[in-house]
């Protein structure tokens, strides 16, 4: 169990003796009880308002108190005339004290303002509107009553692998057939509130590289049967032991990834898959990965391959893909675009992933061609593409040969064709689309179709990417890992200067050692080095997968990466902010786009560390259809025990953030952050709760 932290404060402001306050004004009649209750008031309006007020303090009165309770006058002596000549006096005293002052103020406001000036009121003006939408944030959750400010409580048992916005059995009840039932869709009431328990025999991953190859089987839903079961190569290759589930580089069934990717990169023309950063490869999406043994494979060799798969409520590859520390997410071609970017991806891979390319007129490869870079590959690995097999099957030679020509008219090279895998290269020169016949292949997009980063959209019959100023073949790049810095004539490409890049480099760089300067000590005091181990790099041996929720540039990655931290991170970046995922993708990151007010696509417990920067100010900014406590949540799902949480925000925001941890049962403390005193640093703990057995 981990140590815990401060744990973070309410944050409710106490306003229960109002009524008390006002009872004594009315009710209390000696001078010492009146006092007592002016200083109630005065210290009530000073809480209610953190700057001070334009009255004097309560100071005992000098003059008397009459029965009723009010002072007495001090010009009480003396002719009614008199008092009405002092007092008429006073006035016009104080209206020629005024007007002076008034002159004299807006005299010097006048000369006085200047550039720098503006920029403090400008900023002033900011800090009051964020504070402004901090109080009305409050103000909302407490008006939902004290029920809403206890302790969330934990979701049932069936809720261990629950994911908002997938759901099948509901799905097919509304219709939904041909694969569209694993569709995610985002309803109203797709959301929980409560907290999701991990399963009764969960236990803390291993430390990587060796949760790669072993992990718990209690951490994941799986059965015996399904281990064995038919899919894909590289789904096959694990053996289920006692309590862990082990993954093997070889089997039986199969020659072996290493044996597989060696293949592909002879396809290519490549001597082996070491050679695959120098063809201008850093990047691969597989589609239907088995449980990541080819990008597991794959990751020593400088290459990122992010896992997509369909919805699965047992035995799920996007699951297993991530409890083994590799990227993954739940995604479909079915019905929808994928939220990835335009000419993303270096390399798209698919090993008996399932999907039938022939179906819907080809529209599942218009998709692949769109999320393809130019000059990038496609592989597919089925037997359908057997030749000897298909010439006895009449059925698959057709289907076969629709797929081939369909390639053919997407301008994709047929480069390579041994057993059952084929490869395919996507053209560098637009000029090929117009070379070909007329009316074969599908149409260029217009430019009001060809969206760059569409967020779900329906998949289109026209192929995107044409209009986009990042068509730069992939040998034309520069190679890993030196495409991480882009140069001044790149950057234009987004709307970038060097000098913005280079500076939100160097503040991650110092946030990342502020970061791990503050954890390591609790980390190595919670998992002590065990006898014979190096001394890692903290935090090397507990953070594994990290979530970005507004990753801007992605420099948290980049800093990351540098510090010589072996993590990988899933760069998000919200839909309602500035969409930079077309530079994180090209960069040689993975990302993708998102509504942070729908759950995100993967299982319960995926991440070790969860950071957001400016999130929080991002989505107060916008007209938002949910609410902090709605993110936080979601937060909790996605984090696995003893994960961490770092906000980074303005002060007001990172207050009422603070008063949600003790909610979500968070042990957590706020940091002043000496280099910019109008933010702090929120960072979280999700304690280890286990559930009951029964």
């Amino acid at each position: 169990m981990s140590r815990p932290l401060h744990r973070g404060v309410s944050g409710t402001r106490n306003l229960g003796n109002n009524s008390d306050l006002w009872d004594s004004q009315v009710k209390d009649k000696t001078e010492k009880e009146d006092l007592d209750g002016n200083r109630s008031y005065q210290s009530y309006l000073s809480f209610r308002f953190p700057f001070p007020l334009l009255f004097p303090d309560n100071s005992p009165c000098k003059y008397g108190v009459t029965e009723n309770g009010f002072a007495s006058d001090p010009f009480s002596a003396g002719t009614p005339r008199s008092r009405h000549k002092l007092t008429m006096l006073i006035l016009k005293l104080s209206l020629v004290v005024i007007v002076i002052l008034a002159l004299t103020g807006s005299f010097w406001w006048t000369i006085s303002i200047s550039t720098s000036s503006r920029g403090h009121i400008f900023h002033g003006y900011r800090r009051l509107q964020e504070q402004l939408v901090s109080d009305l944030w409050d103000i909302g959750e407490l008006s939902l009553g004290a029920s809403r400010l206890k302790e969330i409580e934990f979701c049932p048992e069936e809720s261990e692998n629950y994911i908002p916005c997938f759901n099948v059995s509901e799905n097919l009840a509304l219709g939904y057939s041909e694969g569209n039932e694993y569709d995610r869709l985002c309803g109203h009431g797709s959301r929980q509130s409560c907290l999701v328990l991990p399963p009764v025999n969960y236990k803390i991953p291993l430390r990587w590289p060796t949760g790669r190859d072993v992990i718990w089987v209690g951490n994941v839903k799986i059965t015996g049967q399904e281990v064995f079961s038919s899919g894909s190569l590289t789904k096959r290759m694990m053996m289920l032991e006692e309590e862990q589930i082990s993954f093997r580089s070889a089997s039986l069934m199969f020659d072996g990834v290493e044996d597989y990717s060696h293949q592909i990169a002879e396809m290519i023309g490549l001597r082996n898959e070491s050679n695959f950063v120098e063809a201008g490869v850093r990047t691969i999406l597989d589609i239907g990965c088995g449980y990541g043994s080819f990008g597991a494979h794959l990751f020593s060799k400088q290459l990122l391959t992010m896992c997509i798969a369909n919805y699965e409520s047992s035995g799920s590859q996007v699951q297993l893909t991530l409890e083994r520390g590799l990227p993954a997410m739940i995604g479909s071609f079915n019905s929808k675009q994928l939220p990835f970017s335009s000419l993303s991806f270096d390399m798209l891979h698919c090993a008996r992933c399932g999907i039938d390319w022939d179906q819907k007129d080809g529209i599942f490869l218009i998709e692949v061609d769109r999320v393809l870079k130019p000059g990038g590959y496609f592989v597919w690995t089925s037997p359908l593409t057997n030749v000897q097999s298909s010439l006895r099957n009449k059925e698959k030679q057709k289907r076969w040969n629709f797929v081939r020509d369909f390639a053919e008219n997407l301008c994709w090279e047929l480069m390579s064709q041994q057993d059952e895998t084929v490869v395919w290269k996507k053209t560098s020169k637009k000029s090929c689309y117009d070379s070909r016949k007329a009316g074969s292949g599908p149409s260029i997009c217009s430019k009001g179709q060809d969206v760059e980063s569409p967020y779900y959209r329906p998949l289109q019959n026209c192929i995107s990417g044409t209009h986009s100023r990042r068509w730069v073949p992939i040998e034309e790049r520069a190679t890993w890992p030196s495409r991480s810095n882009l140069n001044n004539n790149e950057l234009v490409l987004y709307g970038l200067h060097s000098e913005e890049l280079n500076e939100d480099t160097a503040n991650y760089k110092k946030a990342v050692h502020d970061y791990w300067s503050l954890l390591s000590p609790i980390i190595f005091s919670d998992h002590p080095k065990r006898p014979g181990d190096e001394d890692p790099s903290p935090p090397y041996n507990m953070l594994r997968n990290v979530l970005d929720m507004n990753a801007h540039y992605g420099g948290l990655n980049a800093a990351l990466l540098e510090a010589g931290n072996s993590v990988w991170v899933m760069n998000v970046v919200p839909t309602s902010g500035p969409n930079y995922l077309p530079l994180i993708l090209d960069r040689g990151y993975v990302g993708v786009l998102h509504d942070w007010c729908e759950a995100f696509p993967t299982y319960p417990r995926t991440y070790d560390m969860v950071h957001a920067e400016g999130l929080l100010s991002l989505e107060t900014s916008q007209h938002r259809r949910c609410t902090m406590l709605d993110l936080f949540s979601e937060i909790d799902r996605l984090l696995r025990p003893e994960g961490w949480v770092i906000i980074r925000d303005t002060a007001a925001l990172v207050e009422a953030a603070r008063a949600l941890t003790t909610r979500l049962k968070w042990d957590a403390r706020i940091i002043e952050i000496e280099s910019n005193s109008d933010e702090r640093l929120l960072m979280c703990q999700k304690p280890f709760f286990k559930r009951q057995s029964s």
